[in-house]
């Protein structure tokens, strides 16, 4: 067996952005946590952010910079009301913008929730050999983008191709 087919845990931080949740009831947060984890990687960061466009790139530019950390998943402010704001926050930062996977997503979306899946502003990016996916807040749009995308796209054994060969390097994994 080749050292590519062989399972790599990645250090993945979770931001959930809100100005209503916190820890006791933020669903979507942990669930994400709960699914990475059973997936074998590690949890880097958690945090829960105010949906402020500086606030979030605080946060993310901080996660990015880590070395512990390849994956970030974002949960929240992908949507059209109030201050949904992910998407003006992180593509700014990105130094690649990965379309298929706001695509793909909105595509598996539509089977669950119709038309309404053109409300989401779903999306991901590499920043600094760094793989970012912003998903809505729900928690079943969090089910849909983990099992749907971003599990096979965080495992080293998926093929045809996976994001952990363009992920930065931990002395710790030898990726």
């Amino acid at each position: 067996m080749s050292s590519d087919t062989l399972f790599v845990a990645l250090g993945i931080a979770v931001m959930t952005v809100s100005d209503t949740r916190d820890e006791s009831n933020d669903s979507s947060g942990k669930f994400l946590i709960d699914a990475l984890l059973a997936a074998g990687h590690k949890l880097a960061a958690k945090q829960i952010v105010k949906d402020d466009v500086y606030q979030i790139r605080a946060v993310m530019s901080e996660w990015i910079y880590r070395s512990d950390v390849q994956a970030i998943l974002v949960t929240g402010g992908t949507g059209f009301s109030g201050r949904d704001s992910t998407p003006e926050a992180v593509s700014v930062l990105f130094d690649k913008e990965i379309d298929g996977f706001g695509e793909v997503f909105r595509a598996i979306s539509l089977t669950e929730i119709g038309s309404s899946t053109i409300q989401s502003r779903a999306l991901a990016g590499l920043a600094n050999n760094t793989v970012i996916f912003c998903v809505p807040g729900s928690t079943g749009a969090c089910k849909t983008a983990w099992h749907g995308v971003i599990s096979e796209q965080l495992d080293s054994r998926h093929r045809p191709c996976n994001f952990v060969g363009v992920l930065k390097t931990r002395q710790d994994t030898g990726i």
